[in-house]
């Protein structure tokens, strides 16, 4: 029943609310008793919360002038190829985490890093209240890994190994490095937050000789070749 109310909403329904079609056996009133489509997908558990490019939570503008800009300033810096990182944190006593590519060093003295949350990620306001968060640095073998955290759902953290780095945030298992951090300061930019993360701990991963997880033109890839 979910799935039918699901495409109604994307196949059944103008911009406005206006019914344009009706899925065949449904009562046309039927609209007046769905839930919210944001209760529907809540339910799904089939939306993403995830960094992997700056501005993929930006709706592309209908303007085609501005559409042709929004896409070209994503395919360009989809060249810059880089790591992939899962931010975890703690909250209510449960793990809460998502992918994220957007991920720097900022500082040595005083040991400084960063990473930029969507302002739509449901992840990042559970982190700024447990006020630390840990990266983990995936490995070229867990590309699955990051995309089960990418979800936007309440089991992400099912049959993952973890234990907790010294703030307490999740450090999971088989990464090829950590940053363990507390929040030092979170600046507003544009449709992200910039949060700078004062490092805490930091440390290898168990394997010496672990490539990492990359991340090249909207695909995973790695050191060695494709993922």
């Amino acid at each position: 029943m979910i799935g039918v109310l699901e495409n109604g909403f994307e196949n059944g329904l103008e911009k406005g609310g206006a019914v344009s079609q009706v899925p065949e056996g449904m009562n046309p009133n039927a609209r007046e008793t769905w839930p919210s489509e944001e209760l529907i997908k809540s339910w799904l558990g089939n939306e993403l919360d995830f960094e992997l490019r700056l501005g993929e939570h930006t709706p592309i503008p209908d303007d085609p002038e501005a559409a042709a800009r929004a896409r070209r300033f994503r395919d360009v810096l989809g060249l810059f190829g880089s790591g992939v990182t899962v931010v975890t944190s703690m909250s209510g006593g449960e793990p809460v985490g998502m992918t994220c590519q957007s991920f720097s060093s900022v500082s040595l003295e005083p040991p400084l890093v960063l990473f930029c949350p969507a302002k739509t990620s449901r992840a990042w306001p559970l982190m700024q209240r447990a006020g630390c968060f840990c990266v983990n640095i995936l490995a070229a073998d867990q590309s699955g890994l990051s995309t089960a955290m990418a979800t936007k759902g309440h089991d992400k953290f099912d049959g993952v190994g973890w234990r907790p780095a010294p703030t307490g945030a999740p450090l999971l298992d088989g990464v090829v490095g950590y940053v363990d951090c507390t929040v030092h300061q979170v600046v507003e930019a544009g449709d992200h937050y910039v949060v700078i993360g004062r490092v805490k701990e930091l440390g290898f991963g168990s394997e010496d000789d672990a490539r990492p997880l990359l991340y090249y033109r909207g695909a995973y890839d790695s050191t060695a070749g494709g993922v």
